[in-house]
């Protein structure tokens, strides 16, 4: 091998040859063998042995260079990890492209961001009774707009406990809590949490449709970003919390607060806040007033999250635990609701138009109202079923008009159907009041003598309850015994087109034959103007338009409607009104509502059964206080002989006795003047007749004797049937 130094001392780069050749510059073969270049060497020849055939002695032969073998495995595997990286980024790239691709054009269904706006939540109607207390919510999201420092603390954190613990860490779409939840899904039989924020959810309830799909989440999630950057964290909570829904039509806390509890959010215990918190998720499974068992296992998992996160006190949720929300009973479906659905059918003729919450305050005492529905419920449920009386109706007002209580059913959560204001029925006798005054309006008073006899009109031949007649009898005495043939006589006097004229000029608006029936109450009418038109009696002659609304408001007070002065004016002389309520007094006095009496008050009205006995009605009054009762079949089905002078005077009494406890008596308008005098007393035996010696007989009581009166062919000697049925009508079983 030659060597050669170059100038400056240091070894050149030389080049082995074969023996025997002489190397120069031209011979030099510089090219790369297949054992140089990458992956080379795979094709050496092994021997027999299993190892690579070499040169002499073991050398590698001339221009050949040959790898390890583990230095070519080491490369191969480099290379794959570099390609696996390679198509993991480029896939990632494109799934990035297409992601965003899916993005943009879901994006694009949505309004542009610059138009985005959060939707007006549907005003709500508050209707507050007389005291301001909350009546009831009307609207599409049943109670009010809350502000979020309106509500105690725990409320709001049970929501973000429950629903989205990192509310205030993420910005809308939180990967962690969606990772937590597929883990707890994919280890629990199935879905047991939601990856869905407060701010996922809020944008669904303001903008898309409960749909459930993958374009939707989308869409959801990008609403929730734009919620995030538009608003801070308490506005987005404040917001959630006024519109997501909890059942039974109640959108927002305020709502549901009221709905399940009876009172406003403000006032919720840690108890009923986590209740509330857990109903969001099943609103229809969890309703504690129909799953309670459910609702409360729901809000004891909520308790457990708020301490777990600070929200509440551990000696807090113990007591909350310890006694579990329950929901507030309400008594027959909640008979304030009727009121309501009055309030609302009139409300358009005070405000037409609004946009924002109102409240509307209203003539209703809630104790009365409470009050009047115990009092139909209770009798109902007591004797209902035993004279074949299914609902009920009870209107009370003031003189001048103004609804005090008003029950519309037996069950508003069973019947929505108000028959107070809108179911019309025959009044039977107590329409005769109309007739009497027209009467009196042409020269009759309450001493003036009719013939109580047989009548007949055309085909047509009217009877007495009782079938019996009294002979001679006085307008005073023919009214309080309610006496068919007296009324008909003098709706036949004055003409029934009189009659017609003088109902309508106290108030009835619906329609009216004017035939000879109409005397006897055989046109339909309603409860709510059969009780209007009775306060002209009790005030004195002013006609009065029943009201309930007295002003309407925003909820920032900016004043909408007041009521004025309203009403019919003068409809009755004061002279014939004074009449009226002389003649409508004997009623209680010897009459068909003798037990409806209550003493130290000077009271008037007047029974009325229809026929067949398929309306029972009473409408009676004090000198501040008109109460009507009406009770029957919504069907028509007869009664089994309920008559107003039973189960509707009973009911009044009950109604009346709270409503005038504890108040001065006020007297009746002009009745004094022609109140009937006292007379002398007798027993009962000696006041004449058949009748009077059965109720001697019976009871041994002592009565005013009755005026002396003319006996008709027809009155009957001794106790027969027809006497038992009269007695049965003054002791209230009949007209």
């Amino acid at each position: 091998m030659a060597r050669g130094r170059g100038r400056t001392g240091r070894d050149e780069p030389n080049f082995d040859v074969p023996e025997g050749r002489v190397a120069s510059p031209g011979s030099l073969d510089l090219r790369l063998s297949r054992d140089d270049r990458a992956g080379g060497g795979v094709a050496a020849k092994r021997g027999t042995d299993g190892q690579a055939q070499r040169g002499r002695g073991g050398a590698v032969p001339p221009g050949r260079r040959s790898a390890p073998a583990p230095r070519k495995a080491t490369k191969r595997r480099g290379s794959f990890l570099a390609r696996l990286t390679y198509a993991c980024v480029v896939l990632g790239l494109w799934a990035v492209i297409g992601l965003a691709g899916l993005v943009a054009y879901h994006a694009s269904q949505l309004p542009p961001i610059d138009q985005l706006a959060v939707p007006k939540r549907p005003p709500n109607i508050a209707i507050l009774a007389s005291d301001g207390s909350l009546l009831a919510n009307r609207g599409e999201t049943g109670g009010r707009v809350v502000g979020i420092k309106e509500l105690p603390p725990y409320l709001p954190r049970a929501f973000v406990a429950i629903e989205d613990r990192r509310f205030y860490s993420h910005l809308g779409v939180d990967p962690v809590g969606i990772a937590r939840a597929v883990a707890q899904n994919l280890t629990r039989r199935g879905v047991a949490q939601g990856g869905s924020t407060l701010t996922q959810q809020l944008a669904k309830n303001l903008f898309l449709t409960p749909e459930r799909s993958a374009s939707r989440k989308i869409q959801e999630a990008i609403l929730a970003l734009w919620l995030e950057h538009k608003y801070s964290k308490d506005e987005i909570l404040e917001l959630y919390l006024n519109r997501v829904y909890f059942g039974a039509g109640a959108y927002g806390v305020e709502a549901a607060a009221q709905r399940y509890f009876g009172k406003p959010a403000k006032s919720v215990s840690l108890a009923e806040a986590a209740m509330l918190g857990g109903l969001v998720q099943a609103p229809s499974r969890l309703a504690p007033n129909r799953n309670l068992p459910a609702a409360q296992a729901r809000a004891a998992q909520v308790l457990a999250a708020m301490q777990d996160l600070g929200f509440a006190k551990p000696q807090d949720v113990k007591v909350a635990l310890a006694q579990p929300a329950r929901p507030a009973s309400s008594r027959g479906g909640g008979s304030a609701n009727y009121v309501a659905d009055l309030v609302m059918d009139v409300l358009d003729d005070y405000v037409p138009k609004f946009d924002t919450d109102i409240v509307v305050q209203t003539t209703v005492d809630t104790g009365l109202q409470a009050a009047a529905e115990k009092a139909l419920v209770d009798e109902l449920n007591a004797k209902g079923g035993r004279y074949n009386v299914g609902q009920g109706a009870l209107v009370s007002m003031r003189p001048d008009g103004a609804i005090r209580a008003l029950i519309g059913g037996r069950d508003y959560a069973q019947s929505q159907f108000n028959r107070a204001t809108t179911a019309k029925r025959q009044p039977g006798s107590s329409f005769k009041p109309f007739v009497y005054l027209a009467a009196v309006e042409r020269g009759a008073t309450p001493d003036t003598v009719r013939e109580d006899a047989p009548i007949r009109i055309g085909n047509w031949q009217p009877e007495n309850y009782s079938h019996q007649y009294e002979g001679a009898v006085t307008l005073r005495n023919a009214l309080a015994l309610s006496l068919n043939t007296v009324a008909v006589r003098l709706g036949q006097e004055v003409g029934p087109k009189a009659v017609v004229q003088t109902a309508q000029r106290l108030g009835i608006t619906s329609p009216l034959q004017a035939n000879g029936s109409i005397a006897l109450g055989t046109s339909e009418v309603t409860p709510l103007e059969m009780v209007g038109a009775y306060g002209a009696f009790a005030n004195g002659g002013t006609g009065v338009i029943p009201y309930v609304v007295t002003s309407v408001k925003s909820t920032d007070g900016k004043p909408l409607y007041k009521r004025g002065e309203g009403g019919l004016g003068r409809v009755i002389e004061p002279n014939a009104a004074g009449m009226m309520n002389a003649m409508m007094h004997e009623t209680f006095v010897i009459g068909t509502a003798k037990k409806g009496d209550i003493p130290g008050w000077d009271l008037a009205g007047k029974t009325g059964t229809s026929q067949d006995f398929r309306d029972a009605w009473f409408i009676g009054y004090s000198g501040n206080l008109v109460t009507g009762v009406w009770l029957g079949n919504d069907d028509g089905e007869p009664t089994k002989k309920a008559s107003g002078g039973n189960l509707p005077v009973e009911i009044w009494k009950t109604y009346m006795m709270v409503a005038l406890k504890g108040q001065p008596p006020v007297p009746l308008p002009g009745m004094n003047r022609w109140r009937k005098g006292p007379e002398p007393t007798a027993t009962v035996a000696a006041a004449g007749g058949p009748v009077g010696g059965i109720l001697g007989t019976i009871l041994g009581e002592t009565q005013p004797a009755p005026p002396p009166r003319q006996q008709t062919s027809q009155r009957q000697r001794g106790p027969s049937q027809d006497d038992r049925n009269f007695l049965e009508k003054l002791f209230g079983l009949g007209e």
